[in-house]
């Protein structure tokens, strides 16, 4: 019998994966499925602690629908402190490139902005091995840290993170953005503009459909009701991150407090949660905070809403991608915006009508914005809905996504055996 041919391996770096519950994690791993299926090894590199939860641990060695999960200690401590995030970053990028230059028969690097500087170690394993690097962009840095104030322009660590930066996108063989504005910010960066493709996200349709409020455990569960007792559901979920802003809805909540109709939910984590929170303490009791759910009642939640929430930092545009809106859109849920004129979101509401658009600070145009969803009929919501999902299945469906992104993985790949895939000494 012949030897059994080697796959080419594809080392894929992230300090988020699955089964944490942010997003980045799962889009990594939808991407990693397709590429096991093509015919690669797929060695994940990533962190044994939650990303917004370090108490959550997880296994250090795991296979998981014939990926290789290599997760590393000591690579996430929590969001409580800018100081504190990079220093679990830098013990991770470590570990990453200790394990990465010896990985065997590497054929291909991926790389997220999860972490912000996770390309460093990306950029010296791809180079020491000879192998094509992929650039996902999931975010930006240091823009977004200047935008939330938190860094100056002139300061060392910008000028840190903007060199880091022209050397991944001058040494990717690939950078992949998530919608056009990203694409422009990323060509200020340095001479990149022909290796980009933008790739939007894909909604979790695995875990994102629509549930009928009658059939829907979660608003049992949560005693929203069914059909005339009914709670009008306004719901924000995902991550409660400074890039996108939650102060105008939570004020327009709160002058809504006598309206028992209406409730707030707020679903997921990050540091504007502490807001949330206390809005409850001052006896706002049509508002409620719940922390992440399992991405196995993801459809429950999602679809326990009448409107969606989707908030994008005027700041922020082309910086950090609004992925919150996909699974609003994949469970046929009408939009509820709060953010600039021009952004991914506006250009996809204004060329259909799905929901509602307000501007930050606008707490009396919220108001009044909610107040007419709320009575705007479940006819004129349904419709609404339906035409959100008709769009996500057209312009966002995930298997045509997932299929581009791994075309683009694949480009300039050397196959197996080749001098930069040799297996090395002790390589895992």
């Amino acid at each position: 019998m012949g030897a059994t041919k080697a796959k080419p391996t594809l080392l894929l770096i992230s300090q988020v994966y699955v089964p944490d519950p942010a997003s980045v994690g799962q889009h990594m791993h939808d991407a990693a499925v397709e590429m096991v299926r093509r015919g690669y090894r797929v060695l994940v590199f990533t962190s044994a602690r939650g990303y917004d939860d370090p108490a959550q641990r997880y296994g250090r060695r795991e296979i998981l629908d014939e990926i290789e999960i290599r997760r590393f200690p000591l690579s996430s401590f929590g969001k409580r402190s800018i100081k504190v995030r990079l220093f679990a970053q830098a013990l991770f990028l470590l570990q990453v490139l200790v394990h990465g230059v010896l990985v065997r028969r590497l054929s291909v690097v991926l790389v997220s902005t999860s972490p912000p500087m996770a390309s460093a170690s990306a950029v010296l394993i791809a180079a020491l091995r000879g192998v094509p690097l992929k650039y996902w962009v999931m975010d930006l840095n240091p823009d977004q840290m200047i935008s939330l104030g938190i860094l100056s322009e002139r300061s060392l660590a910008v000028r840190v993170f903007d060199w880091l930066n022209h050397k991944t996108l001058v040494h990717a063989t690939d950078v992949i953005a998530l919608d056009r504005f990203m694409e422009q910010r990323l060509k200020l960066k340095g001479e990149c503009a022909r290796k980009i493709v933008v790739i939007p996200p894909w909604p979790h349709v695995d875990y994102a459909e629509p549930v009928a409020h009658e059939r829907n455990p979660f608003r049992s569960e949560h005693q929203l009701g069914e059909e005339d007792d009914a709670k009008f559901v306004i719901m924000y979920s995902g991550n409660h991150g400074p890039s996108n802003p939650i102060d105008t809805v939570l004020a327009a909540a709160e002058r809504l407090t006598d309206r028992k109709e209406i409730v707030f939910m707020f679903v997921g984590g990050g540091l504007q949660k502490e807001r949330v929170e206390a809005a409850i303490a001052a006896g706002h009791d049509n508002i409620r905070s719940l922390p992440y759910q399992p991405m196995d009642t993801l459809r429950y939640s999602l679809s326990a809403a009448d409107v969606h929430i989707v908030t994008v930092g005027d700041e922020i545009v082309g910086i950090c991608h609004p992925c919150k809106i996909y699974g609003a859109m994949a469970v046929a849920r009408p939009i509820f915006l709060i953010g600039p004129e021009s952004c991914h979101v506006s250009e996809i509401m204004n060329e259909n009508e799905i929901g509602w658009h307000v501007r930050h600070g606008d707490v009396d145009g919220a108001v009044d914005a909610i107040v007419a969803m709320s009575s705007s009929g479940r006819a004129k919501l349904r419709k609404m809905g339906a035409t959100s999902r008709r769009i996500v299945q057209a312009q966002f469906a995930k298997d045509s996504l997932v299929q581009q992104l791994c075309d683009v993985l694949e480009r300039g790949v050397a196959p197996a055996g080749s001098m930069s895939g040799r297996v090395m000494a002790g390589a895992p």
